[in-house]
């Protein structure tokens, strides 16, 4: 793996559950991330995967300090950032940025695109004078394949992908080396995706950005991706490069969420074991003991419930050893052949 820009140990974040009005008694907690081990690279790009509500976007929440975590460390260049305040903690701002998911509410539809890419230099005016701020703008639109003359226009007057590059630029003002990226495609249309996608794809040779990107799309996700973590209710449950993980995945959960991925080959799809889980995902307020996914599994057996899986490379890849071996967090963690995953629809184009 590349030198470590960004590492995740151990991170927890629980939302209290009170009852009554004046005397607020606490009686529970949504444990929406429960224990997150991660490491980014530099200028590698982790994407996380897994269903709604599995904790991917609180996760995002935490690494850009919108949300405080209840627990665990988060460093940057090895400094914890989560014991930051002041003005130590706006300069870390500076270099981790996040791009919002839907980008018809995510800019102020009050302000031109020129306010909205150039409010960064507002809260951090030693990034740009104030007399410089308007070429810069216009440089960041051209960058993201925007008319530079667009300065004067209000989000309402582009397109979803217009907006979302609008996003971008302005999650690039302040030149950051760390980019969020929030399921930035998924409000986007098909082919407006594959745009985006080829467009984070260069502005990260362009710039020599790291990339954390959550998504639901498996299929754009092993396209930008070096590395994927998948979630299940608040935790991992498997990690590995995306060779490993698309083509030798080993955890349940993993092998369900590839299945149920369309494949366009009519002969692929012929010879594919469908995997339909049984049951809901269990509430984050009242989670299964031993391993989370045992409620859904069909492997589960007693031992499942009695013991939580450490999120480690399994024996038997470990006895056989070869390129495939990655972390998985199952009692019994077993390769299955599956199709791999090709990136159509975000592909170069």
């Amino acid at each position: 793996m590349a030198e470590p820009i960004l590492e995740v140990s151990d991170l927890v974040k629980h939302y209290p559950l009170t009852q009554g009005v004046v005397f607020r008694k606490q009686v529970g907690a949504v444990r929406a991330v429960d224990g997150v081990d991660f490491r980014l690279g530099r200028g590698e790009t982790l994407g996380i995967v897994g269903e709604s509500g599995c904790g991917k976007s609180t996760v995002a929440k935490m690494l850009v300090n919108l949300e405080r975590p209840t627990a665990g460390s988060i460093r940057y260049k090895g400094e914890d950032i989560t014991r930051l305040s002041g003005r130590a903690l706006k300069a870390v701002r500076r270099n981790i940025q996040m791009v919002f998911q839907d980008p018809y509410t995510s800019l102020n539809p009050r302000m031109t695109v020129g306010d909205i890419v150039g409010e960064p230099f507002d809260i951090h005016p030693e990034a740009a004078p104030k007399g410089d701020r308007r070429r810069k703008v216009q440089e960041l639109l051209d960058v993201v394949g925007l008319n530079p003359e667009y300065v004067n226009r209000y989000p309402h007057q582009f397109s979803g992908g217009q907006r979302q590059r609008i996003g971008i630029a302005r999650g690039l003002a302040l030149r950051p080396e760390v980019i969020v990226a929030d399921e930035p495609v998924s409000a986007l249309d098909v082919s407006v995706q594959a745009q985006v996608i080829n467009l984070m794809d260069r502005l990260q040779s362009e710039f020599d950005l790291s990339y954390v990107f959550i998504a639901h799309d498996l299929s754009i996700v092993r396209h930008i991706s070096n590395r994927v973590a998948v979630m299940y209710l608040g935790r991992i449950v498997e990690t590995g490069t995306d060779t490993e993980i698309y083509e030798h995945p080993t955890h349940p959960y993993t092998q369900a969420l590839l299945s149920a991925v369309p494949v366009p080959d009519p002969e692929a799809r012929e010879h594919r074991e469908r995997i339909i889980l049984s049951g809901d995902v269990p509430s984050p307020t009242d989670i299964p003991s031993g391993c989370r996914f045992r409620t859904r599994c069909w492997k589960a057996q007693e031992r499942c419930a009695r013991e939580v899986p450490a999120l480690a490379v399994p024996a038997w890849f470990r006895t056989e050893g070869g390129p495939a071996a990655h972390d998985s967090a199952c009692h019994f963690a077993a390769e299955k052949q599956v199709v791999p995953v090709e990136p159509h629809g975000s592909g170069p184009g």
